[in-house]
């Protein structure tokens, strides 16, 4: 194909094409865009014992946590006291974004921008922080420092305070564990309908000891690794970091000589309602059928599925109920590179993204470790233990989300015709 405008696929007029230039990612596997798709390669694990909190009293307490990371080192117009474990990972994430697109951050300033920052948490460590201090010193107890960082708007404002953006609008999407996508969803339409250049969309959360707690407390929490699809998984590891996209037009990339990552298809949401955390079947198949269409493909079409994966018992099943119900006997290879980087919560399926960019660039389907034997009723090649070579052309990263906020993204290979 060629060109940069779309025919219309929802009754809006023509659309601009929307490509990933540039990518960020801060994860346990490694930071940075090879790191991470080295890890990905080699089916790394980033799972072990949690340091960011005491975890005194909990029967186990792993998690994926990120532990050579030094926010001093991306930050130049913010002191890392300034923001929260979560910005910094944002923030960071956004600078080696723009770098790898071979942009400068004037490059950037020059042009009408957006950015869009999906998360779950927010600040929570910050939060745990502050409740710890009231629990033992009083309610007037307080750290005005931690307490200015809390606010979730920070994760986006940040980036936008280092970058030196003036042009730009600033979101924050807080659709839990869907968020990443819904954030990249929602710079794919501002390019796309023209009202922005470019976009840095994606998501972050950092390690908290209210969300590992929630976790447990569900009893959804895995003792050691997580393994999805697995006749044997036991539940999640919560995990931390952000996956950054920079994204803009068709046109804007081939007239700069940009290397493409990959072209943003289209996306789709659904939001059910119908239960706090159990996820609904239906309503996930209609956003995988929601996504296809505005992203003018098949179910035949798709190569591989960045499954939402978290390994409990309720989401495997449910999730590979749903695309079964999408795509029938015939379901492509479905993976979860949560059994590498654990849920990182609004940082999930922007994480999902980068990786499923990664796989298109470098013709690769990452595994699914931890896997020993593969339960019946979630029946898929999930990839098992050592990642794949694969002639890739359009793949599907599912971010499903507690209240029924799912967003599938569908991204395919671009190349340049000839």
């Amino acid at each position: 194909m060629s060109g940069d405008a779309t025919p219309d696929r929802d009754g809006r007029g023509a659309r601009h094409r929307v490509v990933v230039t540039g990518l960020g990612v801060v994860t346990s596997i490694g930071t940075g865009v090879e790191a991470f798709a080295a890890g990905l390669r080699a089916g790394r694990s980033g799972a072990k014992p949690i340091g960011a909190f005491d975890t005194t009293g909990f029967a186990y307490s792993n998690a994926c946590e990120i532990t050579d990371f030094d926010a001093a080192s991306w930050l130049d117009a913010q002191s890392p006291d300034d923001l929260g474990r979560a910005a910094q990972f944002a923030v960071a994430a956004s600078r080696m974004a723009v770098a790898d697109a071979g942009l400068t951050e004037q490059q950037v300033r020059d042009v009408r921008s957006l950015v869009s920052v999906g998360t779950t948490d927010g600040e929570s460590r910050d939060l745990d922080h502050l409740t710890a201090l009231q629990v033992a010193g009083g309610e007037d107890t307080l750290d005005e420092a931690a307490a200015r960082r809390v606010w979730p708007g920070r994760l986006s404002a940040g980036i936008v305070r280092e970058l030196g953006l003036a042009d730009v609008e600033t979101v924050t999407v807080p659709t839990a564990c869907a968020a990443g996508n819904y954030a990249v969803g929602y710079g794919y339409d501002a390019i796309s309908s023209g009202d922005v250049e470019m976009a840095l969309c994606g998501g972050a959360d950092a390690l908290c000891r209210k969300t590992f707690t929630g976790f447990y407390r569900l009893g959804t929490i895995a003792p050691d690794v997580c393994r999805p699809f697995d006749a044997d998984r036991q539940g999640i590891l919560t995990g931390e970091g952000s996956g950054i996209l920079l994204m803009e037009s068709l046109d804007s990339a081939l007239a700069r000589g940009a290397r493409i990552y990959a072209e943003v298809l289209g996306y789709g949401l659904s939001c059910d309602a119908s239960h706090p955390v159990a996820p609904d079947r239906d309503s996930i198949a209609r956003c995988i059928t929601a996504a296809h269409r505005n992203a003018g493909i098949e179910a035949a079409d798709v190569d591989f599925i960045s499954a939402h994966g978290t390994g409990t018992r309720a989401n495997d099943v449910t999730e590979v109920g749903a695309i079964r119900q999408v795509f029938g006997d015939d379901l492509p290879r479905t993976v979860s590179i949560k059994s590498m980087i654990g849920h990182t919560m609004g940082a999930a399926s922007a994480l999902a993204s980068a990786a499923c960019a990664l796989a298109l660039r470098d013709g690769f389907i990452p595994p699914t470790i931890n896997h020993r034997s593969t339960d019946p009723e979630c029946a898929v090649d999930c990839v098992p233990n050592e990642a794949v070579e694969a002639e890739l052309r359009v793949v599907q990263n599912n971010g499903l989300a507690f209240g029924g906020n799912n967003a599938v993204l569908v991204l395919g290979k671009w190349e340049q015709a000839a």
